[in-house]
């Protein structure tokens, strides 16, 4: 696929997805952004050699979500009768960050500027958050008479507790990312300019892993947060057997005793 939404960029099993439209805030409500993000988030989970992905924008956005002025004229994604507008969230602004949540390795949010609406559900959907000094959070929807469309009733109190989580989507209030950090919504706070590098440097210690555990280790985590501790536990044991006849366990032990660094292959 040749990106105009978008830039991607792949080294080392660390792939980089950059939004592209700092004209419109990085929205992510519109098909053609969509289709190039699905794409990526598809290309990345069938690579067994790319082992991270970093979700970052252009900018001075992060991500405003949804275009404001197409809602103002009723386009786009949000014309239709109400039946129409409710498949088309289902189809577009959903769709997408399901897709995000969906990619079978780790995902880290390196926001650059504001997060707003569907923007800070875009990082929410992310495994990691490193924000830059410049980043701020909005979950922003009761400000323009909107509910949290973006699946943010569901991830920001599993981020951040339920207490809090409802002060910032009934205030629909804005914070910036200390206050973000000090509330758990993201995991560390750079100066703007470190903030891909920070972004890197988490991506190559947790490339440096088994790519299969790995994945497993994610899908394991995923399944943690809707089941009950037994079935969490019956899982990990058919994960567990999985891994241990992996060629790259034997080789974290072989390395282990032999004092090296293991060279993993993903078999």
């Amino acid at each position: 696929m040749e990106f105009k939404e978008i830039l991607f960029e792949s080294d080392q099993g660390i792939a980089i997805m950059t939004l592209n439209r700092p004209d419109i805030r990085n929205a992510i409500t519109h098909r053609e952004i969509i289709d190039e993000i699905e794409y990526v988030c598809k290309m990345v989970s069938s690579d067994i050699n790319t082992k991270v992905l970093i979700v970052t924008a252009v900018d001075p956005a992060y991500s405003s979500g949804g275009n404001v002025k197409d809602m103002k004229e009723r386009k786009g994604m949000f014309h239709g009768t109400p039946a129409q507008i409710m498949e088309n969230y289902q189809r577009n602004i959903q769709e997408v960050l399901l897709a995000v949540y969906g990619v079978e390795i780790p995902t880290i949010a390196a926001i650059n500027g504001s997060a707003v609406g569907a923007g800070c559900g875009l990082a929410l959907m992310c495994d990691i958050r490193v924000a830059s000094k410049k980043a701020t959070f909005g979950e922003t929807f009761l400000n323009v008479g909107l509910i949290p469309g973006d699946g943010s009733a569901f991830t920001l109190p599993r981020a951040i507790g339920m207490g809090k989580a409802c002060e910032l989507i009934f205030t629909a209030a804005t914070i910036d990312a200390e206050t973000a950090l000090s509330l758990g919504l993201i995991n560390c706070v750079v100066d703007h300019e470190k903030l891909l590098d920070k972004a890197k440097e988490i991506a190559a210690e947790i490339a440096s892993k088994p790519p299969q555990a790995l994945r497993l280790t994610k899908k394991l985590i995923r399944a943690g947060q809707h089941s009950t501790l037994q079935h969490v536990m019956e899982e990990s044991a058919a994960f567990q057997c999985l891994c241990h006849y992996t060629e790259d366990h034997m080789e974290s032990l072989n390395a282990m005793f032999e004092k090296r660094k293991p060279a993993y292959k993903g078999k």
